[in-house]
């Protein structure tokens, strides 16, 4: 009788950490550190920031991988092994799997998933009071170039008291 009882306390501890927050201590906004995956690293960030891959749904993820080939404007096309295994990768650690409040708050719609993170529920919330200007002055470029702002974003973190909005 106790073994069943502790199994379960023990399964409900273990997936505790999956239910937090991605709120640091001090109430940063953080994704979740997520292991590294070279492959990912090597090819995506070779172009681009390598965007926490809790920034998008699973089937955002998978459509994404799955166009690589006219992937915004440009081929980035992979082999079939380094390409299943970057989008394993971003779909086990995609919103839905790393954020309990995607569900809730910010799920998109299944039948039409986002391709950019900026057309996202949760980034339109985000960034609803900056100005379309501010994401094409010279030193931002672009809704897409996070670390111009975020300094912190490499590493996964875009707390809002850390922004730096580059001038005009």
């Amino acid at each position: 009788m106790r073994s069943p009882l502790l199994l379960t306390c023990l399964l409900t501890l273990l997936t505790l950490p999956a239910l937090a927050d991605n709120h640091d201590r001090e109430g940063r906004h953080r994704y979740r550190q997520v292991p590294p995956n070279a492959s990912y690293r090597a090819e995506c960030a070779s172009c681009h920031m390598a965007y926490p891959p809790g920034m998008l749904p699973a089937a955002s993820w998978r459509r994404m991988m799955g166009g690589l080939d006219r992937h915004f404007g440009e081929n980035a096309s992979l082999d079939a092994a380094t390409r299943d295994d970057i989008t394993a990768f971003l779909v086990l650690w995609s919103a839905e799997n790393t954020n309990p409040k995607y569900r809730r708050k910010y799920a998109e719609n299944p039948a039409s998933p986002p391709l950019r993170i900026t057309s996202t529920v949760w980034f339109r919330h985000k960034h609803d009071e900056i100005r379309p200007d501010v994401f094409r002055r010279k030193g931002v470029g672009s809704a897409a170039n996070c670390v111009a702002c975020h300094r912190q974003a490499e590493r996964g973190d875009f707390d809002d008291d850390s922004v730096r909005i580059p001038p005009r």
